[in-house]
Protein backbone atom coordinates (compact mmCIF):
# COMPACT_ATOMS: atom_id res chain seq x y z
CA UNK A 1 0.00 0.00 0.00
CA UNK A 2 1.23 3.77 -0.24
CA UNK A 3 2.87 5.42 2.55
CA UNK A 4 0.15 6.74 5.05
CA UNK A 5 -2.27 4.68 3.90
CA UNK A 6 -4.86 2.74 5.91
CA UNK A 7 -7.38 -0.41 5.35
CA UNK A 8 -11.06 0.60 6.11
CA UNK A 9 -13.35 -1.79 6.99
CA UNK A 10 -15.11 -2.47 3.87
CA UNK A 11 -11.50 -3.16 2.00
CA UNK A 12 -10.81 0.19 0.94
CA UNK A 13 -7.14 1.66 1.42
CA UNK A 14 -7.47 5.39 1.78
CA UNK A 15 -5.00 7.79 2.55
CA UNK A 16 -4.32 9.90 5.86
CA UNK A 17 -4.61 13.87 4.99
CA UNK A 18 -5.28 15.17 7.89
CA UNK A 19 -3.99 15.60 11.48
CA UNK A 20 -5.57 16.88 14.59
CA UNK A 21 -3.13 18.65 17.44
CA UNK A 22 -4.66 19.42 20.69
CA UNK A 23 -3.38 23.03 21.93
CA UNK A 24 -6.56 24.22 23.70
CA UNK A 25 -5.26 23.46 27.53
CA UNK A 26 -3.73 25.65 30.37
CA UNK A 27 -0.55 23.97 30.52
CA UNK A 28 -0.20 25.12 34.23
CA UNK A 29 3.11 23.07 34.78
CA UNK A 30 5.03 24.74 32.38
CA UNK A 31 3.48 28.71 32.88
CA UNK A 32 7.12 29.38 34.15
CA UNK A 33 8.49 28.94 30.88
CA UNK A 34 6.01 29.92 28.70
CA UNK A 35 2.77 31.75 28.50
CA UNK A 36 1.24 29.32 26.06
CA UNK A 37 2.57 25.33 26.25
CA UNK A 38 2.22 24.84 22.40
CA UNK A 39 4.49 27.59 21.80
CA UNK A 40 7.26 27.09 24.34
CA UNK A 41 10.86 26.10 22.56
CA UNK A 42 12.92 23.07 22.50
CA UNK A 43 15.88 23.51 20.40
CA UNK A 44 14.60 27.11 19.56
CA UNK A 45 11.35 25.75 17.97
CA UNK A 46 7.71 25.69 19.59
CA UNK A 47 6.07 22.64 20.41
CA UNK A 48 3.34 23.05 17.95
CA UNK A 49 5.98 23.77 15.06
CA UNK A 50 7.51 20.18 16.20
CA UNK A 51 4.32 18.95 16.20
CA UNK A 52 3.28 20.15 12.95
CA UNK A 53 6.39 19.29 11.20
CA UNK A 54 6.48 15.68 12.25
CA UNK A 55 2.79 15.04 10.95
CA UNK A 56 4.53 16.47 7.94
CA UNK A 57 7.23 14.18 7.80
CA UNK A 58 4.34 11.04 8.05
CA UNK A 59 2.62 12.26 5.04
CA UNK A 60 -0.09 14.35 6.54
CA UNK A 61 -1.24 17.31 4.39
CA UNK A 62 -3.34 18.86 6.34
CA UNK A 63 -3.51 19.78 10.05
CA UNK A 64 -6.18 20.95 12.45
CA UNK A 65 -5.02 22.79 15.46
CA UNK A 66 -7.34 23.26 17.84
CA UNK A 67 -6.89 26.24 20.21
CA UNK A 68 -8.38 27.81 23.22
CA UNK A 69 -6.58 28.80 25.84
CA UNK A 70 -4.09 31.65 24.52
CA UNK A 71 -5.55 30.98 21.31
CA UNK A 72 -4.99 34.71 20.06
CA UNK A 73 -1.32 34.13 20.68
CA UNK A 74 -1.22 30.39 19.11
CA UNK A 75 -3.31 30.66 16.22
CA UNK A 76 -0.74 34.09 15.19
CA UNK A 77 1.76 31.55 14.86
CA UNK A 78 0.04 29.11 12.84
CA UNK A 79 0.47 31.29 9.33
CA UNK A 80 4.71 30.80 10.07
CA UNK A 81 4.80 27.52 10.84
CA UNK A 82 2.58 26.51 8.04
CA UNK A 83 5.10 28.18 5.51
CA UNK A 84 7.97 26.44 7.16
CA UNK A 85 6.31 23.17 7.33
CA UNK A 86 4.90 22.85 3.72
CA UNK A 87 1.86 21.90 4.76
CA UNK A 88 -1.73 23.33 5.24
CA UNK A 89 -2.17 24.46 8.46
CA UNK A 90 -5.70 25.83 9.96
CA UNK A 91 -7.73 26.81 13.54
CA UNK A 92 -10.37 25.34 15.18
CA UNK A 93 -11.44 27.06 18.73
CA UNK A 94 -13.00 25.16 21.29
CA UNK A 95 -15.82 27.00 22.90
CA UNK A 96 -14.66 25.86 26.71
CA UNK A 97 -11.20 24.97 27.09
CA UNK A 98 -11.89 24.29 30.47
CA UNK A 99 -13.62 21.43 29.84
CA UNK A 100 -11.87 17.82 28.85
CA UNK A 101 -9.63 17.24 25.98
CA UNK A 102 -12.34 15.00 24.25
CA UNK A 103 -14.26 18.37 23.49
CA UNK A 104 -10.92 19.36 21.77
CA UNK A 105 -11.31 15.94 19.72
CA UNK A 106 -14.78 16.69 18.50
CA UNK A 107 -13.74 20.53 17.83
CA UNK A 108 -11.03 19.27 15.41
CA UNK A 109 -12.49 16.33 14.04
CA UNK A 110 -15.62 18.48 12.51
CA UNK A 111 -13.12 20.21 10.16
CA UNK A 112 -11.66 16.81 8.99
CA UNK A 113 -13.20 13.47 6.81
CA UNK A 114 -11.65 10.11 6.62
CA UNK A 115 -8.74 8.69 8.88
CA UNK A 116 -6.98 11.42 10.49
CA UNK A 117 -3.68 11.15 13.08
CA UNK A 118 -4.83 12.75 16.56
CA UNK A 119 -1.49 14.25 18.70
CA UNK A 120 -1.32 16.22 21.65
CA UNK A 121 1.12 19.41 21.17
CA UNK A 122 2.89 19.22 23.93
CA UNK A 123 4.01 15.20 22.70
CA UNK A 124 7.61 15.21 20.30
CA UNK A 125 7.73 11.71 18.79
CA UNK A 126 11.12 9.93 17.81
CA UNK A 127 11.99 10.05 13.89
CA UNK A 128 9.32 6.90 12.52
CA UNK A 129 6.94 6.65 15.16
CA UNK A 130 4.01 8.61 13.50
CA UNK A 131 4.87 6.85 9.79
CA UNK A 132 4.48 3.78 11.55
CA UNK A 133 1.06 5.08 12.63
CA UNK A 134 -0.10 6.47 9.92
CA UNK A 135 -0.08 3.29 8.20
CA UNK A 136 -1.92 1.06 10.87
CA UNK A 137 -5.13 -0.65 9.64
CA UNK A 138 -8.43 0.43 10.46
CA UNK A 139 -10.11 -2.61 9.10
CA UNK A 140 -11.22 -4.00 12.40
CA UNK A 141 -10.00 -1.17 14.89
CA UNK A 142 -11.59 2.32 14.57
CA UNK A 143 -8.60 3.60 16.22
CA UNK A 144 -5.22 2.78 17.06
CA UNK A 145 -3.22 3.97 20.02
CA UNK A 146 0.57 4.31 19.64
CA UNK A 147 2.09 2.58 23.43
CA UNK A 148 5.01 2.11 25.17
CA UNK A 149 6.37 0.20 27.85
CA UNK A 150 5.07 0.92 31.18
CA UNK A 151 8.51 1.61 32.80
CA UNK A 152 10.07 4.32 30.56
CA UNK A 153 11.90 6.61 32.39
CA UNK A 154 11.05 9.54 30.85
CA UNK A 155 7.10 8.95 31.75
CA UNK A 156 5.92 11.04 34.63
CA UNK A 157 3.92 8.11 36.45
CA UNK A 158 1.70 11.04 38.15
CA UNK A 159 0.42 12.13 34.73
CA UNK A 160 0.41 9.28 32.37
CA UNK A 161 -2.71 7.83 30.88
CA UNK A 162 -2.25 4.18 31.31
CA UNK A 163 -3.78 1.39 29.61
CA UNK A 164 -4.67 -2.39 29.92
CA UNK A 165 -4.73 -4.48 26.60
CA UNK A 166 -5.66 -8.44 26.04
CA UNK A 167 -3.70 -11.12 24.01
CA UNK A 168 -4.74 -9.47 20.28
CA UNK A 169 -3.04 -5.83 22.12
CA UNK A 170 -6.45 -4.63 21.78
CA UNK A 171 -7.56 -2.18 24.77
CA UNK A 172 -9.69 -3.43 27.75
CA UNK A 173 -8.57 -0.34 29.60
CA UNK A 174 -7.55 2.96 29.91
CA UNK A 175 -6.89 5.93 32.51
CA UNK A 176 -4.99 7.41 34.78
CA UNK A 177 -5.79 5.51 37.59
CA UNK A 178 -6.94 2.38 36.70
CA UNK A 179 -5.34 -0.15 38.80
CA UNK A 180 -3.68 -2.78 36.17
CA UNK A 181 -2.33 -2.06 32.97
CA UNK A 182 0.31 -3.16 30.52
CA UNK A 183 1.72 -0.38 28.62
CA UNK A 184 1.46 3.82 28.79
CA UNK A 185 -0.33 5.84 25.98
CA UNK A 186 2.11 7.94 23.96
CA UNK A 187 -0.71 10.40 22.97
CA UNK A 188 -0.55 9.95 19.40
CA UNK A 189 -3.90 7.84 17.60
CA UNK A 190 -4.66 7.19 14.22
CA UNK A 191 -8.12 7.17 14.32
CA UNK A 192 -12.01 7.41 12.18
CA UNK A 193 -14.91 9.69 13.14
CA UNK A 194 -15.90 6.32 15.38
CA UNK A 195 -13.19 8.31 17.81
CA UNK A 196 -15.49 11.68 18.59
CA UNK A 197 -18.82 10.25 17.77
CA UNK A 198 -17.20 7.84 20.79
CA UNK A 199 -16.80 10.44 23.24
CA UNK A 200 -20.33 12.12 22.77
CA UNK A 201 -21.51 8.93 23.99
CA UNK A 202 -19.59 9.06 26.72
CA UNK A 203 -20.88 12.67 27.55
CA UNK A 204 -24.66 11.42 26.84
CA UNK A 205 -23.14 8.45 29.27
CA UNK A 206 -22.78 11.01 32.17
CA UNK A 207 -19.23 11.32 31.56
CA UNK A 208 -17.14 14.44 31.75
CA UNK A 209 -15.78 14.36 27.86
CA UNK A 210 -11.84 13.03 28.41
CA UNK A 211 -10.97 11.17 24.95
CA UNK A 212 -9.87 8.91 27.22
CA UNK A 213 -13.64 8.34 28.16
CA UNK A 214 -13.74 8.02 24.29
CA UNK A 215 -11.21 5.35 23.95
CA UNK A 216 -12.89 3.28 26.98
CA UNK A 217 -16.26 3.09 24.95
CA UNK A 218 -14.18 1.57 21.80
CA UNK A 219 -12.25 -0.65 24.09
CA UNK A 220 -15.61 -2.21 25.58
CA UNK A 221 -16.73 -2.41 21.92
CA UNK A 222 -13.33 -4.35 21.28
CA UNK A 223 -12.82 -1.41 18.62
CA UNK A 224 -9.69 -0.39 20.00
CA UNK A 225 -6.08 -1.35 18.97
CA UNK A 226 -2.57 -0.55 20.19
CA UNK A 227 0.38 -0.35 18.53
CA UNK A 228 3.70 -0.91 19.94
CA UNK A 229 6.20 2.04 19.12
CA UNK A 230 8.73 -0.99 19.73
CA UNK A 231 11.15 1.32 22.07
CA UNK A 232 11.92 4.46 19.91
CA UNK A 233 12.48 7.76 21.89
CA UNK A 234 8.99 10.15 22.75
CA UNK A 235 8.38 12.48 25.83
CA UNK A 236 5.77 14.44 27.18
CA UNK A 237 6.91 17.28 28.08
CA UNK A 238 4.19 18.69 30.64
CA UNK A 239 6.55 20.09 33.33
CA UNK A 240 9.87 21.98 33.91
CA UNK A 241 11.80 18.60 34.26
CA UNK A 242 10.60 17.30 31.46
CA UNK A 243 11.47 20.56 29.45
CA UNK A 244 15.20 20.23 30.19
CA UNK A 245 15.24 16.39 28.91
CA UNK A 246 13.76 17.79 25.70
CA UNK A 247 16.32 20.10 25.13
CA UNK A 248 18.60 18.07 26.07
CA UNK A 249 17.92 14.98 24.22
CA UNK A 250 15.30 15.23 21.51
CA UNK A 251 17.59 16.91 18.45
CA UNK A 252 18.93 13.32 18.57
CA UNK A 253 15.70 11.47 17.55
CA UNK A 254 13.47 14.04 15.94
CA UNK A 255 14.83 15.38 12.26
CA UNK A 256 13.32 18.41 12.35
CA UNK A 257 15.36 19.51 15.68
CA UNK A 258 18.55 17.60 14.10
CA UNK A 259 18.36 20.73 11.24
CA UNK A 260 17.82 23.39 13.42
CA UNK A 261 20.34 22.93 15.51
CA UNK A 262 23.03 21.57 12.41
CA UNK A 263 22.01 25.56 11.40
CA UNK A 264 22.76 26.73 14.80
CA UNK A 265 26.41 24.84 15.09
CA UNK A 266 27.30 26.50 11.53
Amino acid sequence: MPRNSVRTKDGKIILVKNAIILAAGFGSRLKERAGSKPLATIGGMSLLEIGIRQASAAGIERVVVVTGHAADHVEASLGGIANRAGVEVIAARVSDYSKPNGWSVIAGAQQVSGPFLLMMADHIFGDGILEQLAAQSLAVNDVVLATDRADNPLVDPDDATWVAIDEARRITAIGKTIKAYDVVDCGAFLANAALPEAIGRAVADGKAGSLSDGMQVLADERRAGTMDIGGRWWIDVDDPRAHDLAQEQAARHCAALKTVAEDASC
